[in-house]
């Protein structure tokens, strides 16, 4: 016949029994929550502004401790666990508040209203109104100096034409949108 096991002692490692495993129990950590929850709110309340905020944290404290119960060996110790806790979440709380005031004290970029949008838009239909009456070659030559953002030598490249002709084309070019774009529509 084998010789009988020892009984299994449970320990803290293996958590198979809470009742028995070393550290915070759930009934000390609720005589703890009944003692001093309002010492905690307290502490919370110099360090935050609002009364929501302060009961968000303790409250977190506790389920925090809850969660670990079992690292704090000396029961005695739990309540400084707490006044920790609460402290960094405190903390916590505080440099989110900080990082959302920087957020939101960045100006917005300058928009344009909506009129100024609409006067815009009508420039830009008569600048294309204007476009489509010049000559073939002096638009061509516009779009390339003006809005291709070439130099005359790259127009006059691109269009196989010379460099004089470029700068004749472009000079008659913009003296005729003067003229389209002054005239009453």
């Amino acid at each position: 016949m084998p010789a009988a096991r020892p009984a299994r002692i449970p320990n803290q490692r293996d958590g198979s029994d809470d009742s028995m495993a070393a550290g915070t129990t759930v009934d000390h950590l609720t005589e703890t929550y009944r003692a001093h929850y309002r010492s905690l709110l307290g502490l919370a309340a110099l360090l935050l502004d609002d009364t929501a905020s302060c009961e968000d944290v303790v409250q977190e404290a506790f389920i925090r401790v809850h969660s670990a119960r079992k690292r704090v060996r000396d029961p005695e110790k739990t309540l400084a666990y707490l006044r920790q806790t609460v402290v960094n979440l405190s903390r916590s709380a505080l440099r989110r508040r900080i990082l959302g005031l920087k957020l939101l004290s960045k100006p917005m970029p300058d928009m344009a209203s909506a009129e100024e949008g609409a006067y815009d838009q009508l420039e830009r239909d008569a600048l294309i109104k204007a476009m489509k009456g010049l000559q073939r070659r002096q638009r061509e030559v516009l779009v390339l100096r003006y809005f291709a953002d070439m130099t005359e030598a790259q127009v006059a490249d691109t269009l196989g034409i010379s460099l004089g002709s470029v700068k004749a084309y472009g000079s008659r070019g913009i003296a005729a949108l003067r003229i389209a774009m002054e005239a009453p529509a």
